[in-house]
């Protein structure tokens, strides 16, 4: 986060509070009154963009545009973010799973050595067998892959 350009950091910001209720409601507000002062209802204040508002229109539409740039820009960080921690949960669950899987395996001999029933669950025995992430990571492949 910290290395963020000033551009993305000021990006992120008009994202976040583009999502907000306070600048629907501004919209509105702005709306209403742009369109009352060009009604003509008002003595004294002369139609500067009379109806149907081509400038206001010109106006919503740049300000929308520019509004999906800086969405998508954050969008994307924010999906580069998650991808480097899903890559650090990885790094981290892998050895815990192993960890995890060998003290089934010592707990299952345990129960073996003191002739506990329990050492031939047969649940036991299929979480007690050793992960191979490299089959894991083609059958993750494969279903990716599938669903492109």
């Amino acid at each position: 986060m910290a290395c963020r350009s000033p551009g993305e950091r000021i990006g992120d910001a008009i994202a976040r509070q583009a999502g907000r209720l306070w600048f629907a409601v501004a919209h509105v507000v702005w709306f209403a009154v742009w369109i009352l002062l060009n009604t003509g209802w008002i003595r004294g204040v002369r139609a500067f963009d009379p109806f149907p508002y081509p400038f206001l229109t010109s106006v919503v539409s740049l300000e929308s545009s520019f509004l999906s740039l800086f969405i998508l820009m954050s969008q994307n960080r924010a999906t580069k973010q998650a991808d480097s921690r899903s890559h650090l949960d990885l790094q981290i669950n892998l050895p815990a799973e192993q960890e995890s899987t060998k003290i089934l395996q010592m707990l299952q001999r345990l129960c073996e050595f003191h002739g506990l029933s329990v050492a031939n669950d047969p649940e036991v025995e299929k979480l007690s067998r050793s992960t191979e992430p490299e089959q894991l990571l083609g059958e993750l492949t494969k279903k990716l892959d599938g669903n492109a």
